[in-house]
């Protein structure tokens, strides 16, 4: 069924250049709108900046989880041994978990818990770089969904830890 749905979603990647190229600049590009998100809620003001720690934190940690996974577990990336839509250079490590996506929804969880408003709009941003990575050919779906799991149970963590 993984691969089903990928093949689904895949085989339009190549085929419209304007929705080709707006899923390059969400895979490619999107962490640099997080950065400037951060930027803003440490610079917004107290309980902005209590968020802008968690999320810090939270990248941290599902950084360190993404790597040892990583290192531990290996399923190879759909380009490997299948022809597929490919749009943008992607390394030959394992297809799970995806750090762009656990990263992103590690920062949209981290907003959410404490900014319903932003939060969905940031995790809504985050499901579009997620399907990005599928539509590139970098990802199946379930990686992309276990990998967007594990950033938000990361934040979900943190943020318990640092109520304390």
């Amino acid at each position: 069924m993984n691969k089903r749905i990928f093949w689904c979603l895949n085989r339009f990647s190549g085929r419209m250049s304007s929705i080709d190229y707006l899923m390059v600049l969400l895979s490619n590009y999107s962490r640099y709108f997080y950065v400037i998100v951060i930027l803003f809620l440490w610079i917004r003001g107290s309980n902005s900046k209590e968020t802008s720690k968690n999320s810090m934190v939270s990248v941290a940690v599902a950084w360190v989880l993404n790597f040892i996974i990583g290192k531990t577990y290996y399923k190879p990336r759909p380009f490997i041994f299948h022809k597929v839509g490919l749009l943008s250079h992607s390394k030959r490590t394992s297809t799970f978990p995806s750090k762009h996506t656990i990263l992103v929804f590690a920062v949209s969880t981290s907003i959410y818990l404490r900014n319903r408003i932003l939060g969905r709009w940031m995790t809504c941003f985050s499901a579009l770089v997620g399907f990005s990575r599928i539509w590139v050919g970098a990802h199946y779906p379930l990686d992309i969904l276990g990998s967007a799991l594990l950033g938000s149970i990361v934040s979900m963590m943190v943020n318990i830890q640092n109520k304390r």
